[in-house]
């Protein structure tokens, strides 16, 4: 099996395995949002931290400071994303989610000074506009879901930007293991102030769900990327999109309207012009490279 095969196929089942944490995160609505983020968390924290014992590797890596910004950003997407889960149907949360590439664009334009050609841009005007589809703005308190969805895609990607300037300094597994030891810590006094609820049979084997499938689908999309560069796998991160539909529809009847499938459409295909457009820029620049050779 080829090598960008496999990566394929471990950002398929990435995809899935985060359809089914958001699956998993609607299934126990009087679970505060802390309650859920630490078990989305703790699973992360057994997992990477028996991997870095195993590789006896650093748990801190040698930027505290990057680390703790970019678990920062990374709580407060996943504090907005579940947020968004709970009010709005699984498929237009994770449409507004999977707006974190084209924020990224932005984001690496204007603070990591990377080349951004004009493609990427225009992904990101029809990325916008697909978005706008989905929220249907009221102007009024309806809009709010809507907005923290969004955002959570804005914070996902100041995390994705400093897990770029991060990866000079840690190793993949110590950049995840430290965000989940961030998070627990940091939702464990939202817990002790009465933002825990007592976990029925039902409600803890959701909550160990929602761990599972968040580790598992960190687990690979890193493999996957190791196969693959991921500009040439990053598109198929949006099946993500596909698997939330189809358990939205199992689960809860959550039949998306015509602005939805209309917004997802938009993103997706602002999806593929970035996709095609990172390609041509890293062919582009391997082209450069052999000429200086």
């Amino acid at each position: 099996m080829r090598q960008e095969t496999k990566g394929i196929i471990c950002l398929l089942l990435s995809s899935f395995f985060f359809a089914m944490m958001g699956a998993a995160v609607k299934s126990v609505p009087d679970i505060p949002i802390a309650q859920k983020i630490f078990f989305r968390n703790l699973v992360g924290v057994l997992i990477t931290g028996s991997i870095l014992i195993k590789n006896k590797e650093s748990f801190k890596g040698s930027n505290i400071k990057l680390l703790s910004l970019r678990s920062l950003f990374g709580l407060l997407g996943v504090a907005a994303n579940f947020y968004a889960i709970s009010k709005l149907p699984l498929s237009d949360a994770a449409l507004l989610n999977r707006m974190s590439p084209f924020f990224l664009i932005l984001l690496s334009l204007l603070f990591l000074k990377e080349n951004v050609n004009r493609y990427q841009l225009y992904a990101m005007v029809v990325a916008l506009l697909g978005a706008s589809f989905v929220i249907k703005p009221q102007f009024n308190y309806t809009i709010i879901p809507a907005l923290i969805g969004l955002s959570s895609a804005i914070f996902a990607a100041a995390g994705y930007a400093s897990v770029r300037q991060l990866r000079l300094y840690s190793s993949p597994y110590t950049i995840v293991f430290f965000f989940c030891m961030f998070s627990c810590l940091a939702t464990v006094p939202f817990m002790l102030t009465g933002h825990y609820r007592a976990p029925n049979s039902a409600e803890l084997v959701m909550l160990l769900l929602i761990g599972l499938s968040a580790t598992a689908a960190q687990i690979f999309m890193t493999t996957g990327y190791r196969f693959a560069p991921a500009s040439r796998l990053a598109i198929y991160g949006y099946t993500n999109i596909i698997f939330s539909a189809i358990l939205g529809v199992i689960l809860w009847r959550e039949y998306p309207d015509l602005l939805s499938m209309t917004g997802g459409l938009l993103i997706i295909i602002g999806g593929f012009i970035n996709y095609v457009a990172m390609n041509n820029k890293n062919l582009n620049q391997s082209d450069e490279t052999t000429k200086d050779e």
